[in-house]
């Protein structure tokens, strides 16, 4: 246990890597297409193609700057003309009037571009913000903030970005990434005669042996059961704080065993940044949040256009 809090400075500088470039220009086409960006009929009536301007994005909240990589993408794909230049870093945190980025040159496209641009920006922004609040909430503790899969469709890929921006850390991609046997999967091995221990090996037998085996569990015996039929983690689902604190101390205490193997604890439900910390301190070596994704409110940023005569 409490294994999973540290990290190299080369592992930062991979959570901080974009997303794939080939993926990022299939979604901002998609979200161009989906916008009418390149059918722009108020741009295309009053704008001529040689006019000039410029766009600076600014914050009017503060929060943790996240997609500028993204946004840049926008108007690469409109026009690869245009200029961009950032005027901070991703991940740095803005506040009120700070300038975010610059983009220059024809005018049409910057228009056609703006609410594509700020959307990806305001949206990936406000998950990291949430997530560095999270993260600095459990600051010292030997923890890790996680996202869930609770992500905008077709989206998951940019917003657990997002959450490595913020310092947070990413839970299974997909179902195909790891072994997580929930409450439904429990009763569905019940309706077939099984115990918690049949259903573990079962999906040890069923699954490639490098990934672990986590099972969801709501209160303490659940919790006893799963960790005596070989899981690997255990999912502590809407736990009381005091629930969580005696199964931290029984893994504990089977892990100092002669045989024992060590055991993660996730703390999942009713986790918010009121309580996250108390979660934290019951022992448990990871925290998911659904919230930074499915709930985080878009960071306030807009974009000031000049242009020129």
């Amino acid at each position: 246990m409490n294994g999973a809090a540290t990290s190299s400075s080369a592992g930062m500088l991979e959570a901080m890597s974009p997303p794939d470039a080939a993926l990022v220009r299939r979604l901002v086409e998609a979200a161009l297409d989906e916008d009418g960006a390149r059918r722009d009929v108020t741009t295309r009536a009053l704008v001529g193609p040689d006019q000039r301007g410029a766009g600076v994005f600014v914050a009017k909240g503060q929060g943790v700057v996240a997609g500028l990589p993204v946004a840049a993408a926008v108007f690469a794909a409109l026009d690869p003309s245009l200029s961009w230049r950032p005027l901070l870093n991703e991940g740095a945190v803005a506040s009120p009037g700070d300038e975010l980025a610059r983009v220059e040159g024809p005018l049409a496209p910057i228009l056609s571009g703006e609410r594509v641009a700020l959307n990806f920006l305001q949206r990936l922004s406000g998950i990291a913000t949430a997530t560095r609040r999270c993260v600095d909430a459990v600051a010292g503790l030997p923890v890790r903030i996680l996202d869930t899969r609770k992500t905008t469709p077709g989206l998951r890929a940019l917003e657990r970005y997002a959450v490595r921006v913020g310092g947070g850390h990413n839970h299974r991609f997909n179902l195909s990434d790891g072994a997580l046997i929930k409450d439904n999967h429990l009763a569905a091995g019940r309706a077939r005669g099984l115990t918690v221990a049949g259903v573990v090996r079962e999906a040890r037998a069923g699954v490639p042996h490098t990934l672990r085996i986590e099972v969801e569990v709501t209160a303490f015996e659940e919790a006893e059961e799963a960790l005596a039929a070989g899981a690997d983690v255990l999912l502590l689902d809407n736990m009381s704080l005091s629930e969580m604190r005696r199964v931290a101390a029984m893994a504990s205490i089977y892990e100092g065993r002669a045989g024992g193997r060590d055991v993660l604890l996730e703390a999942s439900g009713g986790v918010t940044l009121d309580n996250v910390r108390a979660v934290a301190e019951t022992g448990v070596d990871v925290i998911s949040i659904g919230a930074l994704t499915h709930s985080a409110p878009a960071l306030d940023i807009s974009l000031d256009v000049a242009a020129e005569a």
